[in-house]
């Protein structure tokens, strides 16, 4: 049997290229712009490697809502973490990350939807991806949900609303450490956060999309309004490396709510 990798900074830089490119590589299937934009949006943006290095992704949370997934990169992200740890070659610094996790993955936009079908829809356990707007899409019972920068595409009553359905979700999923990751943008770091939305409208534009208003809030508001729905909420800044204002929030759902 395999060992598991030793810890150190050489070797985790080892082990995130060997995942970045496993995670990337089934989409070539979806064509040069999904392959393209695959490799650069894990190689430049600090969230993914970020959720590893600390630890926020539990081996109890198998079954994974993705709201806002793209092409799915996250499923493809999940199912290569699970297999470099089935062949030992995961970094002992890094925490266990669900073995088959049962992903769904709701998108509006049906250009992305069909990329991700193309690139990643033979990963077993099959990934589930609807096509569908979030604020009405059904969300199963599950253990984590991940919202990564789309919440401000909706105005804040349909924020509010959102989150109380992923509230729901999780309660009903039954575990004791569901939890849900939500990365937003700071408005009241208003330089960072204006330049996170040119660019955030920029890669909307050349993923064929078009352009709609977004709706920022200041990072107390974010955490209040999660504190409101009964979760626990950690602030931690994820723009490393980038000029924006992105903050992700773990918020763990206390027990009573």
């Amino acid at each position: 049997m395999s060992a598991v990798l030793p810890s150190s900074t050489g070797t985790t830089d080892s082990a995130w290229r060997e995942l970045h490119e496993a995670a990337t590589v089934p989409y070539k299937k979806g064509g040069s712009f999904a392959w393209h934009f695959a490799r650069g949006k894990l190689g430049r943006d600090p969230v993914f490697r970020g959720l590893l290095e600390r630890g926020l992704i539990g081996a109890e949370h198998r079954r994974v809502v993705d709201i806002g997934c793209g092409q799915g990169l996250f499923a493809s992200l999940l199912a290569s973490m699970s297999q470099m740890q089935a062949r030992g070659r995961w970094p002992a610094s890094w925490k266990p990350t669900p073995a088959a996790a049962e992903y769904t993955g709701i998108e509006l936009m049906p250009k992305d939807v069909a990329r991700a079908e193309a690139s990643i829809g033979h990963l077993q356990p099959a990934p589930k991806l609807v096509c569908a707007d979030m604020c009405s899409a059904a969300l199963p019972d599950c253990d984590l949900v991940v919202i990564l920068d789309v919440l401000h595409y909706v105005n804040i009553e349909a924020q509010d609303g959102v989150l109380q359905r992923v509230r729901d979700a999780l309660q009903r999923g039954g575990n004791p450490n569901a939890r849900l990751l939500l990365r937003v943008g700071d408005a009241s770091s208003k330089r960072g956060f204006a330049i996170s939305q040119w660019v955030d409208r920029t890669v909307t534009r050349i993923r064929g999309h078009k352009v709609s208003p977004t709706w920022g809030r200041p990072l107390a508001d974010w955490i209040a309004g999660l504190q409101r729905l009964g979760f626990s909420v950690q602030s931690m800044p994820m723009s490393e490396g980038t000029p924006f204002a992105n903050v992700l929030l773990v918020a763990d759902l206390e027990p009573s709510a």
